[in-house]
């Protein structure tokens, strides 16, 4: 099984590992390793890209994962026990963990201001969309999610990730933000992004004070250590996607 170091560390963009299987399908191969900072696609987040080097190098075309991380690539692929160095894109990873935790930020304001909960999310590299629960914004409205949003930018409030016990995080949770019920049980330990004013400190040992705590919710993404870092913030625009659904997209400024 593949350790996902990504989980633990978003910085790194360069690795070490060895390959345990891979699979070919022709043009292409699939690459299982021991271990990767590869992000495979999930929870709106697109994969990441660039190269597997070892006697040769090749490309990284796609990142999924089912029953393990599959690491697609050109060609026929490395041999099975090689040792391969992973480089990813730096550009396209440092922008989706903007977008990322831009998207965080978004949908802890929509939920406490207009009690608007997410519904879905898809992020790019030079764009993101979040569909809510909401009639319909009207135009003062966006200006004052994207003006509150810089706040929240220019405030270069604490992110951090941690695990914590699944019965825990049902207990202290907001149910309505984080939807652990749509977890499956199987899950036990559940990975907790926060963001908020001095929450730097271990959970397990100084637990924030809720006041401090912009935002905390289950999710497996890659995020920025600040929100500084995710830069300004322009909502572009909305669309009604049914019933009391709308979709609002954003796009960020260069830092």
């Amino acid at each position: 099984m593949t350790d996902p170091l990504y989980l633990d560390d978003s910085t790194v963009r360069e690795f070490d590992a060895r390959v345990e299987r891979v699979i070919d399908d022709g043009d292409t191969a699939r690459v299982v390793l021991d271990r990767t900072h590869f992000y495979p696609e999930g929870g709106g987040q697109p994969p990441d890209r660039g190269t597997l080097s070892g006697a040769e190098t090749w490309p990284v075309l796609d990142v999924q994962k089912t029953d393990e991380i599959y690491h697609t690539v050109e060609g026929a692929g490395p041999t099975e026990g090689d040792r391969l160095t992973g480089i990813l894109d730096r550009e396209r990873r440092q922008a989706h963990m903007r977008y990322h935790t831009a998207q965080h930020l978004l949908s802890a304001l929509l939920l406490s201001k207009y009690d608007a909960a997410t519904t879905g999310n898809q992020l790019y590299a030079d764009r993101a969309r979040l569909d809510c629960g909401y009639d319909r914004f009207t135009r003062e409205e966006l200006d004052g999610i994207e003006a509150r949003m810089n706040d929240l930018v220019r405030a270069n409030l604490d992110v951090r990730w941690y695990t914590l016990d699944r019965e825990r995080a049902e207990a202290e949770l907001d149910s309505k933000r984080t939807r652990l019920d749509l977890l499956p049980e199987s899950i036990t330990e559940i990975r907790i992004v926060e963001i908020g004013d001095g929450i730097a400190s271990n959970p397990d040992e100084e637990p924030a004070d809720p006041e401090d705590v912009y935002d905390r919710v289950a999710c497996a993404g890659t995020h920025v250590e600040r929100t500084g870092a995710i830069g300004r913030v322009e909502v572009t625009g909305r669309e009604t996607r049914g019933k009391g659904e709308e979709r609002l997209a954003f796009i960020l400024e260069d830092e």
